[in-house]
């Protein structure tokens, strides 16, 4: 359809039929406050009148009560590391080493054959004398501090479903991630660079972004994906400098950018999507000065720098370090992107080579944050999707690889730092550490603990989608009070 002049303005077009229908549609929608109430959702305040222009939908927010942390850091273990290797110690799997176990111990995915112990030492540290492997000696130093949850449970043995349910709340339907949820619920203290990042190196883990997506939240609270194999800044984060532009020219064209948008914005409907791109435009041009100082590691004293060690899991370590002093409000540090913790074959060789990779800088990160008084307020967790079998995986041909199959009855997770209980070991499996048999724990569960430690009832920390109100933890979900100090 053709625009024509209006009568009222010979200068101005004419509505067209799709602008006609969208405003009538808009006046029938002012009929309900919902929109109100989503709008005011999406920027944190309670006044559903308040432009969005006005406040940035990233500005820090009060959660539901005080809060014991402030920010978090989850530490995951791509592929499932085992958890009778690491936190969870059977001694039961030397007796029966080389027999075959009892037949429910052999429903897993793959088929597996005899009981298999671990080939690591476990030993008790700290004074709550908790035990841990020993390739884990030098983490195990802040005992103390730590609450091992040896009674998680997942729902399906796949590495898709249980990456989607770990970060995500759900093994099917795509939701948003944890630390969307986080950014959603709490704003970030640091406008001039993302609020929730993940540092991945060596590319992108299975299911890619969607491990740190917002999904239905609006785009403004999806993670950051930035690879830390690199070491120069501008490999780091593409773009960080225009190379064809000074700061002031930059500043004009994005003045300029968003006042076409601001134009376009008040003839439309509030569109998230819109303003997630504003948002998004800003953001970049304010990171160019800030993102270069939070990932130029040379600015780190050299006792600093070694304590973390001169490798890409050290330095993505120390990384994350700087981003939360810095205000940012949840770090994601994956380890086994590339090479994961899917250890169907050589469980000695391949656990003890990925546990040394990252054992040194999780230490380093826990005595550094006590060194500068952020431990207290800052959540910690440890983890992957699942766990593996107490037997022994058997291969094509029947014959034993000395590895573990995928098993999501039963496995370990831990958590530190704000509000945390430490010393303690929450939950048990059974004699071989198959399955969660004491004080199970869903991922759920997890999820509502982590919430309740940044200040948030799990089941008020919604957002209104499809006609319904959603949570991170859906219908379900406990605080997991024995880990809450």
């Amino acid at each position: 359809m053709s625009s024509r002049p209006s009568p009222w303005n010979p200068h101005r077009p004419a509505l067209s039929r799709r602008d006609f229908l969208t405003r009538t549609g808009l006046g029938l929608g002012a009929l309900s406050l919902q929109t109100l109430g989503d709008l005011a959702a999406a920027t944190g305040t309670l006044d559903g009148l308040t432009s969005m222009a006005s406040l940035s939908p990233l500005a820090p927010k009060p959660p539901h009560f005080a809060p014991k942390a402030r920010r978090v850091v989850h530490f995951f273990l791509n592929g499932g590391p085992s958890q009778v290797d690491t936190f969870d110690p059977k001694p039961a799997l030397a007796k029966y080493a080389g027999q075959p176990l009892p037949g429910e111990y052999l429903r897993t995915e793959r088929k597996t054959g005899a009981a298999l112990p671990s080939p690591f030492k476990f030993s008790r540290y700290g004074q709550s004398g908790l035990e841990i492997s020993e390739v884990f000696a030098r983490t195990a130093a802040h005992a103390d501090d730590i609450a091992v949850i040896r009674s998680m449970h997942a729902q399906v043995p796949n590495h898709e479903p249980s990456l989607m349910l770990m970060n995500c709340g759900d093994s099917v339907q795509p939701r948003p991630s944890f630390g969307s949820w986080a950014l959603y619920g709490l704003g970030t203290e640091n406008q001039n660079l993302p609020g929730f990042v993940s540092l991945c190196p060596g590319g992108l883990p299975i299911k890619d972004s969607e491990n740190w997506q917002s999904a239905f939240l609006p785009g403004v609270f999806q993670g950051t994906f930035v690879d830390p194999q690199h070491r120069e800044v501008d490999r780091l984060i593409e773009n960080i400098r225009s190379p064809h532009a000074t700061r002031d020219m930059q500043r004009r064209q994005l003045d300029l950018l968003a006042s076409l948008n601001d134009a376009h914005r008040r003839n439309h409907a509030s569109d998230p999507r819109l303003e997630a791109r504003i948002e998004s435009f800003e953001l970049a041009f304010r990171m160019q000065m800030e993102a270069s100082d939070a990932f130029d590691l040379s600015r780190e004293p050299e006792s600093v720098r070694a304590m973390y060690g001169d490798t890409v899991h050290g330095r993505q370590t120390l990384i994350a370090r700087r981003l939360l002093e810095r205000g940012v409000r949840v770090v994601q540090l994956w380890h086994g992107a590339g090479q994961p913790w899917d250890h169907h074959d050589n469980i000695e060789s391949n656990v003890r080579k990925q546990a040394a990779e990252i054992d040194g800088p999780i230490a380093a990160f826990m005595t550094d944050l006590k060194q500068r008084g952020l431990f207290d307020d800052t959540l910690i967790l440890w983890g992957g999707e699942f766990g593996r079998t107490p037997s022994v995986e058997l291969g094509d041909s029947g014959k034993s690889k000395l590895g573990r199959d995928h098993n999501h009855y039963g496995f370990s997770v831990w958590l530190a730092g704000g509000g945390v209980r430490g010393g303690v070991a929450h939950g048990a499996t059974d004699e071989f550490g198959f399955r969660a048999v004491e004080n199970p724990v869903s991922v759920h569960d997890l999820h509502a603990t982590m919430l309740h430690l940044l200040g948030f009832d799990h089941e008020r920390l919604t957002y209104r989608h499809a006609g319904r109100d959603f949570r991170l933890t859906d219908v379900a979900g406990e605080v997991v009070r024995p880990v809450v100090a």
